[in-house]
């Protein structure tokens, strides 16, 4: 299959419009107009993942973050940017990343619903009145219409009320988590439930306009999680991969049921830290 064609696929689910305006998403080295045979799928492009690509022979890397986030004026063997690069140049495996346009159409209401949250409505709403793409319903996200409203996370409710604690516990068992960092009252009461995935902490404003009881993401500093509290709202970290990781499974499934001939291969679940 040509790799213009895998492109294809991919962007009829998640178009490059849906991306935050500071973003790059897209094809971001390599062909298009090469063969792809196996398609490896990771959450970033370390030197590890790539190691891994280029030793299964892989012909595509598709990852949730930008290998290239800002601009580059050179690229050689004297930076790590630079180094991934010519790997992958290299080894003639083109490099792919879908970041925000993935979180809004996708990443957000598959960990609401991973959560079981009810009554769900976009967090912070990034586009109103965009076409939704047409085939998401192939990814099992069956939102798609022309007067659709998207955005960054979800916000919703719990079933019941349940603690913190137990909320803490619930994040744990959805995302197979070793452990998560929680800023309020482990025995207060939780139910209005907001989620984003990766970094959250630009939207701790519009979680508390929108009354959330918690606020589910990842890289909450320190002043952030005691300032959300002292505002009434908990906040649970459980870190930017520790949600994201999500993408792999989702994006194996979809390509699988989408593509024909193409063998399809993911990275391990592997935390980028260790607790010790």
């Amino acid at each position: 299959m040509v790799c213009k064609d895998v492109l294809a696929v991919i962007e009829s689910a998640y178009p490059a419009e849906y991306a935050l305006e500071w973003d790059n998403v897209g094809l971001l080295a390599g062909r298009d107009d090469g063969e792809v045979k196996s398609i490896y799928i990771a959450v970033d492009a370390t030197d590890e993942v790539i190691r891994e690509a280029v030793c299964r022979s892989a012909d595509l890397l598709i990852t949730h973050h930008p290998l290239i986030f800002g601009g580059m004026k050179r690229i050689t063997n004297r930076d790590f940017i630079g180094r991934r690069l010519l790997e992958l140049i290299h080894h003639d495996i083109s490099c792919y990343a879908m970041h925000t346009n993935y979180d809004v159409l996708r990443m957000a209401k598959l960990s609401a619903d991973m959560m079981r949250l009810e009554g769900q409505e976009v967090l912070e709403v990034t586009c109103r009145g965009m076409e939704a793409a047409k085939t998401r319903e192939g990814a099992g996200n069956s939102e798609g219409t022309e007067s659709s409203v998207e955005g960054i996370g979800r916000i919703g409710q719990f079933e019941r009320p349940v603690t913190l604690r137990q909320c803490c516990e619930e994040v744990k068992k959805a995302f197979r988590l070793d452990g998560v960092r929680a800023f309020g009252d482990l025995e207060g009461q939780v139910e209005r439930i907001a989620i984003c995935p990766g970094s959250g902490k630009s939207v701790i404003q519009e979680a508390l306009r929108k009354k959330a009881d918690v606020l589910i993401s990842g890289d909450i500093g320190h002043h952030e999680g005691i300032d959300a509290a002292a505002q009434g709202m908990a906040v649970i970290d459980a870190g930017h991969y520790g949600i994201e990781w999500i993408f792999v499974e989702d994006m194996e499934r979809y390509l699988a049921e989408n593509l024909s001939g193409v063998e399809i291969m993911t990275a391990s679940l592997r935390h980028p830290f260790a607790s010790v």
